[in-house]
């Protein structure tokens, strides 16, 4: 009763005091303050494949990428609040390896802002973050593509399944390969232990960074072999793929 109590003043006087904006530091009362979201969100996103999230050139007057067309992903759609680009990629590396995971809230309002910008977007009947390792969660004390669900989930009124998909092998990380390695590095690490909480269903994937699209890929053909009816993948940031890698 009293750490219930003590826990609901802190959240009390956590609203009463100013919070500095993650990018320029200025007190308000919101993680990016409103001249700062002005700046990077303030005009229209620009144009992007709906499967991959690619950006598309400007005045580009097709529905989708030429990798796509050429060879269709196993995930339908993507959606995605930021390119991973400065100031973005500083707050992401917080989050991943430094336990910053107040940027975590904000990566999940900004992508919830996102999805509702999308016409046509029919949302997910849960929430997959991608798994970590048991030997990368250990070592790093918690999953960051969950740490976005859970706030994503209740701004979207979506459940998070944390446990829906598994990853049954440790790997390399992503960002330090290329090409095919990428595609080996990711082939057979995930698992699906309930084929059941799938089949027929929607899954939304959550993630912090895609770049080629290949962890994202693997995963979301996992899902469609258990009988998930459709993917749709939730990022934070994309980084635009080298041609080939897609």
């Amino acid at each position: 009763m009293v750490g219930a109590y003590s826990m609901a003043m802190a959240m009390a006087l956590a609203a009463l005091l100013p919070c500095p904006c993650v990018l320029c530091g200025m007190h308000g009362r919101e993680a990016l303050c409103p001249p700062c979201r002005a700046q990077f969100f303030g005009a229209p996103a620009a144009a992007r494949c709906p499967v991959c999230a690619d950006p598309l050139p400007a005045g580009c007057a097709v529905l989708k990428c030429g990798a796509c067309v050429v060879r269709h992903p196993a995930f339908d759609a993507t959606v995605v609040a930021a390119p991973y680009a400065m100031p973005w990629d500083r707050l992401v590396l917080e989050l991943k390896f430094g336990g910053q995971l107040a940027h975590a809230r904000l990566f999940a309002e900004l992508l919830a802002d996102a999805a509702r910008g999308v016409l046509g977007l029919t949302l997910p009947a849960l929430l997959c973050p991608v798994p970590l390792g048991p030997g990368r969660l250990a070592e790093r004390g918690f999953n960051q593509a969950l740490e976005i669900a859970r706030p994503l989930g209740r701004l979207l009124g979506i459940a998070v399944a944390p446990r829906l998909a598994e990853r049954v092998q440790e790997t390399s990380a992503q960002s330090k390969l290329h090409g095919g390695r990428r595609r080996a590095n990711v082939a057979h690490v995930f698992a699906v232990p309930e084929r059941a909480l799938v089949e027929g269903r929607h899954v939304g994937i959550v993630d912090d960074v895609m770049s080629s699209g290949q962890t994202l890929g693997e995963l979301a053909a996992v899902l469609k072999r258990h009988g998930a009816a459709r993917v749709t993948n939730f990022v934070f940031a994309r980084t635009p793929p080298q041609r080939g890698e897609q």
